[in-house]
């Protein structure tokens, strides 16, 4: 069994002059990302399980969160932004009473606060404030950029600078349980939600302050209850022969496996893969549609205003 700490090494052994052997690798595969663990430590060390030569993940996860983060290996990372853009479902727990300087149960505590008796009819209340769309200001404590530096590293550094609120939307805010000072709340929203802002912004109108405590992504875009997620551990013990893990992934194309799809002839895919709009019998009038050959996918297209097809991402997958 590989070690579990984030130290994977590039060669069979210590002082090898050998470099791993890497292979073309095509699809994605769900992971379920432990704690205690960075998105890119995760990726590294499936990366290398898989001896794949290219990979990426996508929608980063905090050390603190567990969950569903897909992993794109191959032609399949020409994909990824599309899942960036995609809704995603988590379960979150909140601490009440107690504010911390990341939002999270790994920042020094900066603030307490009692935290008043409530009903659940008071949660209720408050959380329906928070469905639909919402303004939310991003914590100092992400990665988004201030005249070139990440905020995380002004914040390091004790810095605070004003940042511009964003709109979002909560698609779904349920309550799953709570306690005295706890709430545990199962969270559906868009691309760019602060579930550390969320939590806080709900604690503050509760008349108290809060900070997660636990949090698990359940689903990211099409991705949901429904496909098999796999640990660290479980690709570990499975065998690992040329194809073995590969059994696990995903196709390219169920990333955006729920966009039209648009089937294309033999003379449509030489003009198309070379750049060109094509027309295609029963594509739909707008958007952006998954594209085949006769016997591939062969990538993203999006609908001109004439009808035809026009390429947007092409994959190269035999």
């Amino acid at each position: 069994m590989m070690p579990t700490t984030s130290a994977y090494p590039e060669s069979a052994a210590a002082g090898s002059v050998h470099k791993a052997v890497r292979r073309e690798v095509h699809g994605i595969l769900l992971l379920d990302k432990p704690v205690r663990m960075t998105s890119n430590q995760a990726l590294q060390a499936v990366k290398r399980l898989f001896q794949a030569r290219k990979a990426g993940h996508t929608g980063s996860l905090d050390p603190l969160a567990s969950g569903l983060l897909p992993v794109c290996f191959g032609e399949a990372t020409k994909l990824s932004a599309f899942l960036l853009d995609a809704d995603k479902e988590y379960l979150v727990t909140c601490r009440l009473g107690v504010r911390t300087a990341t939002g999270d149960a790994e920042g020094a505590v900066t603030e307490q606060r009692p935290v008043p008796a409530l009903s659940r009819a008071d949660i209720e209340a408050t959380l329906a404030k928070f469905r639909g769309e919402i303004d939310q200001v991003p914590p100092m404590y992400s990665a988004l950029k201030h005249q070139g530096q990440r905020l995380y590293d002004l914040a390091r550094e004790g810095i605070e600078v004003a940042r511009a609120p964003r709109r979002v939307s909560i698609h779904a805010l349920d309550l799953q349980a709570c306690a005295a000072e706890s709430l545990t709340l199962a969270v559906s929203c868009s691309k760019g939600t602060y579930i550390r802002t969320l939590v806080e912004d709900i604690a503050q109108c509760l008349g108290t302050c809060g900070h997660v405590s636990a949090l698990r992504r359940l689903a990211l875009g099409p991705y949901g209850s429904t496909f098999p997620m796999y640990t660290l551990e479980i690709l570990r013990q499975h065998p690992t022969g040329d194809m073995a893990l590969g059994e696990l992934l995903l196709p390219a194309d169920s990333a955006i496996g729920h966009w039209p799809a648009v089937r294309l002839g033999t003379d449509a895919t030489w003009y198309f893969t070379r750049g060109h709009a094509v027309t295609a019998p029963g594509a739909p009038t707008r958007g952006r549609v998954r594209v085949y050959a006769p016997e591939r996918f062969l990538g993203v297209g999006e609908v001109l205003d004439d009808g035809r097809i026009t390429p947007r991402r092409l994959l190269n997958i035999g």
